[in-house]
């Protein structure tokens, strides 16, 4: 079943066109994007236009197909050096997410399987793969719902970071996919959103999306975790994952480490929702995944003015690795697993 009760496509293949929901835009303003070349496509990634990992490697997916599209080449060798040569250029758009990786090798591993084939035929099966991916998503999430939902109790208190919803995936989201299955099934769950600092995807697109759905959601400043456990308002902590290392580090948007040391001191599990795109078995540990760094502006300039001294230095990494051992299960489409239990996961 990929239907969903979610109100959201961020993105969607429209006209022979990628069309993209500005996530920058939300959520005062609901406006999409109309993007027709892989370099369009590369800045919609890198400035947060589309966000969230498996949101991110569907646009990639997409984006390739829009940069070998026109390609003059008459011969396999030829049209492989084009594909390869957009997909490099797509990778840099961001380092830490996996899924941006994984979606383009999926697209390079179709070509290569039907290199047999006229160009033409190569094209469109890059177009069909990039398809493909995005509907494997939507079930790929419910799946990871309906194994969270199992570790959860009507009436619990639960707690985000970042957005891991609807709006990072083609349907209910990763982290927040139990939410919208509990909905359907009458429970009433009581959600804690981080605003998640610098950049509020908490905020304008956790607290929004929900609030949308009818969940019952309290948006929260970053520093009011600590209160809301010690309070006895949270029963759980669930997270979305940009990657999961080979020894069930994970990478999260920043904060999440903090989030999951409070999770440990109050008693409370801390469960992380990874398709299983996400695994890279390739990276030993967290201390290998590549952490991108922001623009300064981020911090030093919010709600439209400065907020901070000019020449100040700022140090503004989108991401932070959370230990394997502040984890207290990794759930996949498959299945739970305990951190140590990835590889076999992942095989």
């Amino acid at each position: 079943m990929t239907t969903t009760s979610t109100p959201f496509a961020p993105v969607k293949w429209q006209d022979d066109a990628l069309v993209l929901l500005d996530q920058t835009r939300l959520p005062v303003e609901t406006t999409y994007l109309t993007l027709t070349t892989a370099q369009e496509v590369w800045a919609a990634i890198r400035h947060l236009q589309v966000r969230g990992a498996p949101a991110i490697g569907m646009a990639a997916a997409y984006g390739l197909y829009l940069g070998i599209r026109n390609s003059d080449a008459n011969d396999f060798d030829t049209f492989w050096q084009h594909l390869s040569e957009q997909a490099d250029y797509l990778g840099t758009s961001r380092p830490t997410a996996v899924n941006l990786f994984w979606a383009l090798d999926r697209i390079k591993a179709r070509v290569q399987r039907e290199s047999g084939k006229p160009v033409a035929e190569l094209k469109a099966a890059v177009l069909n793969e990039a398809l493909s991916i995005q509907r494997e998503d939507a079930e790929v999430c419910r799946r990871i719902g309906e194994h969270l939902l199992t570790l959860l109790k009507d009436g619990m208190g639960i707690l985000t970071h970042c957005n891991p919803g609807a709006l990072a995936t083609a349907a209910y989201g990763t982290a927040t996919a139990p939410l919208y299955l509990a909905k359907e099934r009458g429970w009433n769950l009581k959600v804690y959103a981080d605003e998640t600092r610098p950049v509020l995807q908490g905020a304008r697109l956790t607290a929004y999306e929900l609030q949308q759905a009818g969940i019952d959601v309290t948006l929260i400043c970053d520093n009011m975790a600590a209160m809301v456990m010690a309070q006895g308002k949270v029963q759980a902590v669930i997270v979305g994952t940009d990657r999961v290392a080979a020894n069930g580090d994970v990478a999260n948007k920043i904060g999440t480490y903090g989030v999951a040391v409070l999770a440990h001191a109050h008693g409370i599990p801390f469960y992380v929702a990874a398709p299983l795109s996400s695994i890279d078995l390739d990276t030993p540990t967290g201390a290998d995944i590549p952490i991108e760094e922001r623009p300064a502006e981020e911090i030093t300039h919010g709600l439209g003015k400065q907020v901070a001294p000019d020449g100040i230095k700022v140090y503004n990494p989108a991401f932070d690795v959370t230990p394997a051992r502040y984890i207290t299960a990794i759930v996949t489409e498959n299945g739970i697993y305990k951190p140590d239990e990835i590889r076999s996961c992942k095989r």
